[in-house]
């Protein structure tokens, strides 16, 4: 009896890997910011915290080289009988404002707000990604300093992360 194998093969092209692109997606949350009613009515009206994020996803020339688009999400929640204003501030290594954005929450019952900005093509710089070091966040109460909200545990809550596509190659 005999067997006969017949197998068909290619040659293995070793130079395709140099055409292969590897672009993944980075996520990571930024900053989360949370204050109580109560800390916000002892503040009073007006300003009532500031708070510095240090700011560093770019700060390696491999990674602020490749990085070709992103997106940062904000979510933003209010249960306090507060109006805030919050601003966030891209500041860079001196401590310049390079861009900045800002959002006004109105009192409870306020729904849960995301606000998606994007970097890159259709959006804003990535030069202010690239050149960003630290976050500055910003929260003012627009209402007064003694009402308080009919919700359980009245909070403002600001909650940040991004995700980055960047070229490995």
């Amino acid at each position: 009896m005999a067997f006969i194998l017949n197998a068909c093969t290619e040659d293995v092209n070793f130079s395709q890997a140099d055409d292969l692109e590897v672009e993944p997606t980075l996520a990571s949350s930024i900053f989360y910011f949370e204050s109580t009613e109560e800390v916000i009515n002892l503040a009073g009206s007006g300003a009532f915290y500031t708070e510095d994020f240090t700011f560093e996803a770019f700060s390696e020339a491999f990674v602020a080289d490749r990085i070709l688009d992103g997106v940062i999400t904000y979510q933003l929640e209010n249960s306090t009988s507060k109006q805030i204003d919050l601003e966030i501030e891209f500041l860079d290594a001196n401590g310049n404002t390079i861009d900045s954005e800002f959002f006004s929450i109105q009192p409870e019952p306020a729904p849960i707000t995301e606000i998606q900005v994007a970097y890159g093509d259709g959006g804003k710089s990535l030069d202010i990604l690239r050149n960003t070091r630290t976050i500055r966040v910003n929260g003012s109460n627009l209402g007064d300093d003694t009402s308080i909200s009919s919700q359980p545990e009245p909070k403002i809550i600001l909650r940040s992360s991004a995700a980055f596509t960047v070229k490995l190659q």
